[in-house]
């Protein structure tokens, strides 16, 4: 069945900016940790073709369920500032215990940044 799960990740460089890549990984295996999901993800955006090279050298270090299929999605353009405790993966469990199912949508980004921009949730042109 893990050879059927598709994900989406949104590579997020800047929260202000509206500035994120989305990229898709299929036959993602939802029983391994959080931890090694985003080392393989980190590894990946690294020698990816056609992304830019910004992406493939931003600090990304966190992740958070956006959309899970057949779920409301939110008006947010980048990602939902709300629910952190639920929605926030955390290392030590498996992606499948952390609320990941078949074609969910999670933002990879940088915790400080984030922190910084949920304080003052302004958007840059």
């Amino acid at each position: 069945m893990s050879s059927e799960t598709v994900l989406t990740v949104r590579l997020v460089r800047s929260f202000e900016h509206r500035n994120f890549k989305s990229v898709v990984f299929r036959g993602v295996n939802l029983d391994q940790k959080v931890e090694q999901f985003i080392g393989f993800v980190k590894k990946d955006a690294s020698t990816r073709e056609g992304l830019p090279p910004p992406f493939k050298r931003f600090d990304y270090d966190t992740m958070k369920i956006i959309h899970q299929a057949h779920g409301a999605k939110t008006n947010e353009l980048v990602m939902s500032l709300e629910d952190d405790e639920k929605l926030i993966l955390h290392n030590g469990l498996d992606l499948r215990a952390c609320g990941v199912a078949n074609e969910t949508e999670l933002a990879f980004f940088k915790m400080s940044d984030y922190e910084k921009f949920k304080a003052n949730p302004q958007t840059v042109w």
